[in-house]
């Protein structure tokens, strides 16, 4: 019994840290195996100005190179102008970080990053 214990706990001690080695050194700069939503708009404001090759503060569907939906692009548009702004683009960074933070412990761990959710969110970080 002490046995099939010991091999239980390794195996969860594997698996843990097997999630947190699924998530990219770059969005994970403190090494502690989760991305907290400053760590997410970061990367996402990195990834706004690389895509921004024109310098116009704004990023329009082609510039996006598929990141957003049509529907979701209009969504995330208030005003209505067809581009988004580092603003407008960091809110719908929030919003998809919200919707993949199922524990709601303010982090997401690989398993919160790998979810349909997290897919979403991380097609806006890298």
């Amino acid at each position: 019994m002490k046995i099939r214990s010991l091999i239980l706990a390794s195996a969860l001690a594997f698996a843990t840290s097997a999630y947190a080695a699924k998530i990219p050194e770059a969005l994970d700069p403190d090494k502690d195996g989760t991305i907290d939503l400053a760590e997410a708009k970061a990367a996402a404001g990195a990834l706004f100005d690389k895509l921004d090759k024109d310098h116009e503060g704004t990023l329009d569907i082609k510039e996006l190179q598929g990141r957003l939906s049509k529907v979701d692009f209009a969504g995330a548009d208030p005003d209505k102008d067809k581009t988004l702004t580092r603003d407008e683009y960091l809110a719908v960074v929030e919003q998809r970080f919200k919707a993949a933070n199922t524990d709601d412990d303010g982090t997401l761990d690989a398993k919160e990053l790998n979810s349909k959710q997290g897919k979403a969110l991380k097609k806006l970080l890298k």
